[in-house]
């Protein structure tokens, strides 16, 4: 990538496709991607647990099953002493995106990254859509179920990130105006979908 330092956020609805685009956009311009990776390093920069944040992972609500988790880097002990709150995991993932940011070009994979660095002038901010046919079809394959079944998976995954993101940005997930770019993968496929995002990304950059 030419030499440039750039950030691509990529929102997603379930089963559109968002992971792989993400993960491609990522290999077109040589930038790190980040998706479960950020939990790890939110685990690093508080000491708790990866398995806190992976519990709470793009979700709203309160702390789930902490008291069950292990106490690995720190864990449920620190976390009763600390009195953190679900708030509390944002802001060290919150830190861990903008650590990230700042070492190099990155693709991130929702939790926020959007808002997170939208202080960031090198920011572009992408969301991926689908049909509902193209997404129950991708879930109920991936995850080996029936199509209703994907269909609740679908339902369930949608509203919970769509809380999580509305309640810490004050915007609204999916909407046109919280985003530089929304696109239908299902429209052209998913490897189409990327090349005119990545043509979005280098014209915006002037690449």
């Amino acid at each position: 990538m030419e030499n440039k330092h750039i950030i691509i956020n990529v929102g997603r609805q379930l089963g559109s496709g968002g992971h792989d685009i993400g993960r491609m956009l990522a290999m077109d311009f040589g930038a790190t991607y980040y998706d479960k990776e950020l939990l790890n390093l939110a685990a690093q920069e508080s000491g708790f647990s990866k398995e806190i944040f992976e519990r709470n992972d793009e979700r709203k609500g309160f702390l789930r099953s902490f008291l069950h988790l292990p106490y690995g880097n720190g864990g449920s002990a620190n976390f009763y002493q600390n009195n953190f709150s679900q708030e509390g995991l944002f802001k060290f993932q919150s830190d861990a995106i903008r650590k990230a940011a700042q070492e190099g070009s990155c693709v991130f994979l929702g939790r926020c990254a959007d808002y997170v660095l939208r202080d960031f002038d090198n920011v572009v901010n992408i969301f991926v859509t689908a049909s509902l046919d193209f997404r129950v079809s991708n879930v109920a394959n991936k995850q080996n179920v029936t199509s209703e079944e994907a269909r609740k998976i679908i339902e369930h995954g949608d509203k919970e990130r769509a809380n999580y993101y509305n309640y810490y940005t004050g915007k609204q997930w999916g909407h046109a105006t919280s985003y530089d770019l929304c696109v239908d993968a299902s429209v052209l496929g998913l490897e189409e979908t990327e090349k005119y995002i990545s043509d979005f990304v280098r014209k915006k950059f002037k690449l």
